[in-house]
């Protein structure tokens, strides 16, 4: 893997990058995430792919030059990405706030997007987080002892050491705006109205103790808006699954792009 920086339209993005054959993965990271949430993933893949890994602006090694972290700057960011490396066939895997941004990137049928691999996706509708639980929320994400609250919810059962840290660092490494536009307005965004536009496939995996996004919940949803969605659930696993079962994500990946 190797980093790069692409200049978007205010934004500086980093990214890691291996060599392969297309379709691409592109691959975007929940809200307190960053790169490094898919590395488990990445590996299992090996060098035969096309891999493109982003830090989204205000997370990891990115950076919001404009001060904007809303949901369209983020797919504005995606598409730059794409331009910037001269991609004809592509896949965009988004996981939870990643799989919000893929959505909106879909619903403008860019040139070049064959499909979408949502893992555990915030979904196109507004999230009925009560504004109470959203402060809470926003306020967790401000100490070490916040974060490992918000991972007893998060996974579904207790990450290694490890994977534990590289949470943690991960969400307080995170900046304010990007922490605040999520819990603010990201979550509650209402972006259903250019699912029509997506006839694409669409996968989405989702684990069965999931305590942010439901299986139930997202199958309804999803039967409204983008009809020829298909499930793959995972079991014993939680909204973390890029970190909790990487075997199983990487799995999905492959069998997404032996059917294209």
């Amino acid at each position: 893997m190797s980093d790069r920086i692409v200049n978007t339209n205010g934004a500086a993005i980093h990214l890691t990058e291996s060599g392969g054959a297309e379709p691409a993965l592109i691959f975007l990271h929940y809200w307190g995430g960053s790169s490094r949430t898919w590395q488990g993933v990445v590996d299992r893949l090996g060098e035969t792919r096309r891999v493109i890994v982003l830090d989204q602006r205000g997370w990891g090694n990115s950076v919001a030059t404009e001060g904007r972290y809303d949901l369209a700057a983020m797919a504005d960011d995606v598409e730059a990405v794409v331009h910037a490396f001269g991609l004809a066939r592509y896949v965009l895997v988004g996981h939870s706030m990643g799989g919000k941004v893929a959505q909106i990137v879909a619903a403008r049928r860019p040139k070049g997007l064959l499909g979408l691999i949502l893992i555990a996706p915030a979904p196109p509708t507004p999230m009925p987080v009560p504004e109470e639980q959203r402060t809470a929320m926003l306020a967790s994400y401000g100490s070490r002892e916040g974060v490992l609250q918000a991972l007893s919810v998060l996974a579904g059962s207790p990450l290694p050491r490890e994977l534990r840290e590289r949470v943690i660092e991960d969400t307080l490494r995170g900046v304010a705006g990007a922490k605040r536009a999520w819990t603010e307005n990201g979550m509650i965004k209402d972006i259903s109205a250019g699912c029509d536009a997506v006839t694409m496939p669409v996968t989405v995996v989702i684990g069965d103790r999931d305590q942010v996004e439901h299986e139930a919940a997202l199958r309804e949803i999803f039967a409204c808006l983008l009809p020829h969605t298909t499930f793959r659930v995972l079991n014993g696993v939680g909204h973390l699954s890029p970190l909790e079962a990487p075997d199983a994500v990487a799995e999905a990946c492959r069998a997404f792009l032996d059917r294209l």
